[in-house]
């Protein structure tokens, strides 16, 4: 067998390994696969590449730019994963664990490709929370932006996901317009050293977005300063020595930190033997046993059953369990494959030892003798003899095919021994009572990142209790290393520096690139909905004339829709009622009448009216009373090829120029003539 070399990628470079590179072993059956490592120290090209060519590249990009960077690098990646699957057949990964890791990482990127052209302006600075209003006239206001750290993200991933564990750290962080440094687990870095090829060849991010290391990280570390990002993912034990970097603490380098963890699954009381909720947890639970040979950072460690029911889930688990077939994870027929190496197998039955000095054993399933040179390891389903007495299995994680049933008495004793964990990943519950969910969500909610609740009405669309999702937190508190990756925006958020702009309106607006209240409004010809979408600027007002409300208007309005509230059709009634002088008109027929004053009719670049935004309604009107329109641009957003989203501010003043009612109207226009 070819053994593989595999190489770093710096500064544009590919670094091959030398002498002192580590043999990496191949899984299956301990033979040497590749060598990985230099002993040359790349600190100071990979920096400089980073933030000279990478970051100022990115910088230049907005939101909306990077995310097609995104779609298109997972796009190409989907192209290519069956190259990926091969490689990772040799870390001991399944078919099935194969679409976890190699699909999941692509699904992920495709999912902050979604995330930034949905929820990111397409714009460089990213306006969070509303404009604050810091005098009394409106001529000084505040707004939190935030925008791109001017360094370099440095994300060390574990061995288990050399696909996925890179991609959902480089997604957030290149949409975000930050360059990273890949540094994966020995063990597994040829697949992720592939992945990376792919992405090299395919010339879609610029120069210096993203380079690997695949041996030491030497001075690496020594050398971030407040700028830079080190997110890491491993072992309690490897945290806490990275914590200590002097320049860590020094330069207050930004650390995010995913650790151990000892995620527990609830049954509930409510869940007997014979219900679907039971199946669901013996199927779910015996799945996160075994999918990647249970090497997941999400696994289930602790399995937190009634007392009553402790007996029939051990059973129910260990013949779920005894049907699993071990293998060589390239045969279609193998259902968990190996561990990634010997020294893990020998940690995990070390482990396993351990737990079983205050625990019964309820399986200790071996693999076949036949796959003796291989680091596989059958499920190992223990149960604690005294679960507020055991120790161990709350405290230390055999990262492997290892579960633990503990009875626990009642809700408030299911809680407490889920938190007994000091910190999670996630949580599951299976339970088809809402009063049992809402009791676990509130008692461990501050102890785990992710609360996942599955029964017999959502099991056909769940995605699983092993299974982060682009959208949602992956982190928690405590033990897991308190640190949030994904999570949507937040995840986006980490890479960047969140700055309170203090000003005028124009000065904010002029930061912003959105229009302010309070900055110039410019009105010119022809009517804004003659203008083509790159024809239009924040700013730019349409002034209407007025309309006068009559309490025909107002009566007409109640038939036609049957809301006949009282405040609208009765005098006295409404006079009684604190807000309303009177009958007062309706609030969706001002905004009628305010479509008719400002709207252009015919065929032109306004495809459609999208949606409303933060209406409120500031002010009654009564029969008699006259209204006209303040219509300007707010902010413009690309979204196709052939057409965007304006943002426009609407304000409904009354004859006395008093605000009567403010809202964000949306609508897409088209980039061209075509449709005037």
């Amino acid at each position: 067998m070819v053994i593989q070399q595999v190489e770093s990628f710096v500064a544009g470079q590919w670094i091959a390994a030398d002498q002192n590179a580590h043999e990496i072993y191949s899984a299956i059956d301990g033979s040497v696969i590749a060598r990985a490592g230099s002993s040359k120290n790349h600190t100071s090209a990979l920096l400089e590449h980073a933030k000279g060519k990478g970051g100022t590249a990115l910088r230049k990009m907005g939101f909306h730019d990077r995310a097609k960077l995104l779609k298109a690098l997972a796009t190409k990646l989907n192209e290519h994963k069956e190259e990926l699957y091969q490689l990772s057949f040799l870390t001991g990964a399944t078919a099935k664990d194969h679409l976890v890791d190699i699909d999941g990482g692509i699904a992920t990127v495709f999912g902050y490709a979604s995330i930034g052209r949905r929820e990111l302006p397409d714009s460089q600075v990213y306006c969070d929370g509303k404009v604050e209003q810091l005098s009394r006239s409106g001529s000084f206001l505040g707004q939190h932006i935030a925008a791109p750290c001017r360094g370099v993200a440095v994300q060390i991933n574990a061995f288990n996901f050399p696909v996925w564990g890179m991609l959902e750290k480089l997604a957030p962080a290149i949409l975000a317009g930050m360059p990273v440094i890949v540094k994966p687990a020995t063990a597994s870095c040829y697949v992720t050293e592939a992945a990376v090829r792919i992405i090299e060849a395919s010339n879609i991010l610029p120069p210096g977005s993203i380079q690997l290391i695949t041996g030491p990280i030497g001075n690496l570390l020594d050398h971030l300063d407040c700028q830079d990002v080190l997110s890491f993912t491993g072992s309690e034990q490897t945290a806490h020595i990275l914590r200590k970097t002097p320049a860590l603490i020094k330069n207050s380098v930004r650390f995010i930190a995913e650790q151990d963890s000892l995620n527990a699954s609830i049954l509930a009381p409510d869940a007997h033997q014979g219900s679907l909720e039971f199946d669901l947890f013996i199927k779910e639970v015996c799945q996160e046993m075994t999918v990647k040979a249970g090497q997941k950072c999400t696994a289930i460690r602790r399995i937190l059953v009634p007392q009553a029911r402790a007996e029939e889930v051990g059973t129910a688990l260990k013949q779920k369990l005894e049907t699993i077939r071990i293998g060589d994870p390239r045969d279609q027929n193998t259902q968990m494959g190996a561990l990634i190496s010997q020294p893990q197998k020998k940690d995990v039955l070390i482990k396993y030892e351990q737990f079983k000095t205050e625990c019964d054993v309820l399986l200790d399933m071996q693999a076949p003798m036949d796959l003796a040179k291989g680091a596989f390891v059958g499920p190992k389903l223990l149960c604690t003899r005294a679960p507020d007495d055991a120790k161990l299995v709350h405290q230390h994680e055999a990262f492997g095919p290892v579960s633990t049933i503990i009875p626990y008495k009642d809700l408030d004793h299911a809680v407490a021994l889920a938190n007994h964990g000091g910190g999670s990943l996630v949580v599951s519950l299976f339970t088809n009572q809402p009063d049992h969910a809402a009791h676990i969500a509130l008692g461990v909610g501050a102890y785990h990142g992710r609360i996942y609740i599955n029964n017999r009405h959502s099991a056909h669309e769940a995605t699983g209790h092993g299974a982060p999702l682009p959208h949602l937190i992956h982190g928690g508190p405590g033990r897991a290393g308190g640190g949030e990756e994904m999570g949507g925006l937040r995840g986006v958020m980490q890479y960047m520096q969140r700055t309170a702009v203090q000003g005028t309106p124009d000065m904010l607006s002029a930061i912003t690139g959105n229009w302010i209240k309070g900055t110039a409004q410019n009105s010119r010809p022809p009517h804004p909905f003659r203008r083509r979408f790159d024809d239009l600027t924040p700013g730019d007002t349409l002034h209407t004339e007025g309309r006068q409300i009559s309490a025909e208007d107002i009566e007409h309005f109640a038939n036609f829709t049957g809301d006949t509230f009282y405040a609208h059709m009765d005098d006295a009634a409404a006079k009684r009622n604190p807000f309303f002088p009177g009958k007062v008109a309706h609030g969706y027929l001002l905004l009628s009448f305010a479509a008719g004053l400002f709207v252009d009719p015919d065929e032109g670049p306004v495809l459609a009216n999208t949606g409303l935004d933060r209406l409120k309604f500031a002010k009654p009107v009564v029969a008699g009373d006259s209204i006209h329109v303040a219509l300007t641009v707010k902010q413009k957003t690309r979204r196709t090829a052939e057409y965007g989203e304006v943002r426009w501010h609407v304000q409904i003043h009354n004859q006395d120029t008093d605000l009567v009612a403010e809202y964000e109207l949306l609508t897409m226009n088209a980039y061209t003539a075509d449709h005037q």
